[in-house]
């Protein structure tokens, strides 16, 4: 069996991560897997991430298709909101698709996996028609959705084309992956499919790569913020913000909060360190706060940088953008993990760093509500709320048995309920089901 798994945007992002993962284990399914995938050399390579699977790139530098629109509008972004793209220019995205899915012989596929909607969905039609779609919904475009319901902002011209078209994609498919029961609720309201057609699967992890081991925390925090960092200022490269080897040494008895994702709004970093600021005045252990991310030269709002000369805390590193095969190394030099953004659709980052071990801090809304289970695996705290947010830094910061015992208990959930091997079962099995769903609906026309 042969599926086309595409993804349109370059690989910087959880999904991304998913559909790396999916390609992998599937193949243990005996499905034989190509991955159609978007790729800006030098930010996110679809060559060198998707190494050792079969790839077919489409490069934007190169030509091969106009750089992919975003669900998020971030002024002066290259990747500008689906909402604001005409319909010349989509047709544009379009085209190049087709040609996309030609060059990968996705006519000959027996089922196609697209993740997000995007005009993918509309160039499968055209390059592989009759061959079933299974859509896998990541929630940013639900979010984006969202927002056009509200009434779109100003200047998003072409919202309502843009929904109409998400919608209609979203109907062709014959099964629709969400991540989340919150998630498919969305997905039904927003675009009014059968709910028969949604199923939960959730994101998942790589348990050979996320897990528990032994790391030598002062070597590991002075080569990540010292001997080769990874922070930058607005406005300037990567490694910009270097660290003083006694100022890295305070980690060595610290227990380190670990922040890990994209500089942009919803992650509320501001808050966070606001957070963490107000919470060292009041926990009787030492912590440090390491900001794990931020994709050179993309922010919103105030950035991290900014917010620390702001708050004059001390004992907050950025350590910048590394590659997901770090992140492993991350988690296990680290103590807890916290994610204060307030619009989480699952909450992937959360699930890896609960199978090394790590407790989580999160927000009270959307996917993390389906992880954090309050009390026992780690925290749950109020969106926006930045007094709920500094009380669990300090039970985290000062409860070391307590925090122990959280950890253990999140490493045991992710184990159960998040390993890719046995999720990848669940979608393969939604995959060979289109297929049927197909073969009996070819039959039906040949009567």
């Amino acid at each position: 069996m042969r599926v086309i798994n595409s993804l349109m945007f370059f690989p910087r992002g959880g999904s991304a991560q998913v559909a790396r993962s999916l390609s992998t284990e599937l193949a243990a399914h005996d499905w034989d897997v190509r991955i159609v995938s978007g790729s800006l050399p030098g930010h996110g390579d679809a060559d060198i991430f998707y190494a050792d699977l079969d790839v077919t790139a489409v490069d934007f530098h190169a030509g091969d298709a106009p750089m992919h629109p975003s669900y998020e509008d971030r002024p002066g972004a290259p990747d500008v909101c689906f909402a604001r793209v005409n319909d010349e220019d989509y047709e544009a995205h379009v085209d190049a698709w087709a040609r996309a899915f030609d060059h990968a012989g996705a006519a000959r596929a027996d089922v196609l996996l697209l993740h997000h909607l995007t005009p993918m969905n509309e160039a499968a039609e055209r390059a592989a028609p009759g061959v079933p779609v299974v859509g896998h919904l990541h929630g940013t475009e639900l979010a984006m959705l969202d927002r056009i319901a509200g009434g779109p902002p100003a200047g998003w011209d072409h919202a309502e084309a843009w929904a109409r078209r998400m919608r209609r994609w979203a109907g062709a498919c014959v099964q629709l992956i969400v991540p989340t029961a919150v998630a498919r609720d969305r997905a039904i309201r927003l675009l009014g499919v059968d709910p028969a057609a949604c199923v939960v699967i959730a994101n998942g992890f790589d348990p050979a790569t996320f897990r528990p081991a032994p790391v030598d925390r002062s070597a590991f925090w002075r080569r990540a913020l010292v001997e080769d960092p990874h922070g930058w200022r607005p406005g300037e490269e990567p490694g910009s913000v270097a660290y003083a080897e006694e100022d890295v040494a305070r980690l060595d008895d610290a227990v380190v909060l670990l922040a890990v994702g994209r500089y942009t709004a919803v992650k509320r970093l501001s808050l966070l360190i606001d957070a963490f600021t107000v919470a060292q005045r009041h926990t009787r252990r030492h912590a440090a706060l390491v900001l794990l991310g931020g994709h050179p030269g993309e922010f919103e709002g105030e950035h991290p940088y900014d917010a620390v000369q702001r708050t004059g805390s001390r004992d907050v590193f950025l350590a910048g953008w590394h590659d997901h095969d770090a992140l492993a190394g991350f988690f296990n030099a680290a103590d807890v993990q916290v994610l204060a953004s307030v619009d989480e659709q699952f909450g992937l980052v959360l699930v890896e760093g609960m199978a090394c071990g790590l407790p989580p801090i999160a927000v009270n809304r959307a996917g993390p509500t389906t992880i954090v289970d309050p009390g026992r695996t780690g925290w749950l705290v109020e969106p926006d709320d930045e007094a709920s947010l500094v009380a669990a830094i300090v039970a985290a910061v000062d409860g070391g048995e307590d925090r122990a015992r959280r950890g253990i208990a999140a490493r045991h959930d992710a184990q159960k309920r998040w390993g890719w091997p046995q999720l990848a079962g669940r979608v393969a099995g939604v995959l060979e089901g289109a297929c049927v769903s197909a073969r009996g609906v070819e039959q039906l026309h040949e009567r």
